[in-house]
């Protein structure tokens, strides 16, 4: 599975981050590019940090499953924790460079992240290892990329 703990798999996500333009169009979902970034930023830094609750149901060994441990593409339209979600309590778009910078380094801080460093919880799958918590970064960069066809 793709990961971002591979320097190369991580350097591509970069590439198509920088690849990004403000005016780039999204082929599905409501986010502009602009708001894509600030999302991917929150998600980052907000999800990944130890002091947000965890409330994974029931189900979440099968959906952690379902979406880090087979090649099944994230589904399209699924709603979002209301902290990374621009158009509620997630961050907005202010200068498209930094927002920019703000996501890479996100994906960077899990890359590098020490054991302990990160939420051991993921409000949707429960459970995570740092090594989960790369290829949820893979995989949720992404499909936002693909979004805007990158």
């Amino acid at each position: 599975m793709k990961s971002i703990a591979d320097p190369k798999r991580r350097r591509q996500l970069v590439e198509r981050l920088e690849a990004l333009r403000v005016d780039t169009p999204r082929r599905w979902g409501t986010l502009t590019a602009a708001e894509m970034l600030c999302h991917l930023a929150d998600a980052t830094s907000v999800l990944c940090r130890s002091d947000v609750p965890f409330k994974a149901g029931f189900a979440a060994p099968v959906l952690k499953w379902l979406a880090l441990g087979t090649p099944l593409p994230t589904p399209k339209g699924l709603k979002t924790h209301p902290q990374i979600d621009p158009y509620r309590n997630g961050s907005r778009p202010s200068d498209f460079e930094t927002d920019r910078q703000r996501a890479i380094d996100g994906l960077l801080e899990i890359a590098d992240a020490q054991p302990g460093d990160l939420n051991p919880h993921h409000p949707i799958f429960g459970s995570m290892s740092e090594g989960d918590w790369c290829r949820w970064a893979y995989d949720h960069t992404n499909h936002h990329l693909k979004q805007f066809g990158l």
